[in-house]
């Protein structure tokens, strides 16, 4: 490979169909380091029973493959689905880090609020390790993990840049899909355009993965694309569609889309860096 040229993870994808959500195990083919990006629980809000499948396939490669976990990483503090991030760390060799943008703090001040948590629970990211800060970057064997400052689906939202991958969360979507809704708290659809064309001048042969994809029937789930596909083929930013124009279309559609499923579950677990600790969530923690 030539210097120049970026180095290449190797990259293995998790779909859960059930919240929609794919979870990434990135991979240094060097050295055998690896990160786990956006692991999921299993979760049934009816019966509050949690669940480990999804997050038991992650560990079941992570094993046969011979990985060393350092890193579980979130995109942001998701309000579709419950992290597995603290169940992968209590049962990976090494202790892993978990990392998030340094905007949780903004999020769990927020939420501790609107969702009455506990008059001591702490707002500023103490359940994470590591907060990434604007311009962050770590190690992952002989590749970087470099930190994209991406808001604006939420004030948390960033991107990890690894080689010639970058995982955006829910700032992009498969280009027939579009973009993420900006209306959650801190949400802001102008910083949401700014962060898409901050990812779209990425070099061309750039892997964008996807947090989600929600195919219609008979399609397999889409995980993969690239920003000349996004400029090309998205239906919301699309080259031709300026500022004023996705912003008006992000207020008006936003304005009618339901809260999702698992919202409050969700964002209970996840400003807690995935600590079952909440007895609106579950009766039982996981061991």
């Amino acid at each position: 490979m030539n210097s120049a040229e970026p180095s290449v993870p190797e990259v293995i994808p998790f779909y859960d169909e059930s919240t929609f959500t794919f979870t990434y195990l990135v991979i240094d083919p060097s050295s055998g380091r690896a990160a786990i990006i956006d692991p999921v629980l299993d979760y049934d809000p009816a019966s509050r029973r949690i669940g480990t499948h999804s997050a038991e396939r992650v560990l079941g490669a992570v094993a046969e493959r011979g990985l060393a976990v350092d890193w579980i990483l979130e995109t942001h503090a998701h309000a579709d689905h419950l992290t597995a991030a603290e169940f992968l760390k209590l049962r990976l060799a090494g202790a892993p880090r978990v990392g998030i943008g340094a905007g949780i703090q903004q999020v769990q001040t927020t939420f501790k609020e609107k969702l009455s948590l506990e008059p001591d629970f702490p707002t500023d990211g103490r359940q994470f390790d590591r907060l990434f800060q604007k311009g962050d970057s770590v190690s992952l064997g002989a590749l970087t993990i470099a930190v994209l400052d991406t808001p604006g689906h939420t004030p948390d939202s960033v991107s990890y840049l690894v080689g010639d991958a970058v995982f955006v969360g829910d700032t992009l979507f498969a280009p027939y899909y579009g973009t993420a809704r900006c209306d959650f708290p801190g949400g802001d659809a102008r910083q949401l355009y700014a962060s898409m064309q901050k990812l779209l001048a990425l070099p061309a042969t750039t892997r964008i993965f996807l947090c989600h994809d929600y195919p219609p029937e008979g399609h397999a789930p889409q995980y993969e694309s690239n920003p000349r596909a996004q400029r090309e083929q998205n239906i919301h930013l699309k080259d031709g569609i300026d500022e004023a124009s996705f912003v008006a279309m992000r207020r008006a559609r936003d304005a009618t889309l339901k809260a999702p499923r698992l919202l409050e579950a969700s964002l209970r677990v996840n400003v807690r860096a995935g600590r079952l600790e909440d007895p609106h969530v579950t009766e039982e923690t996981l061991s």
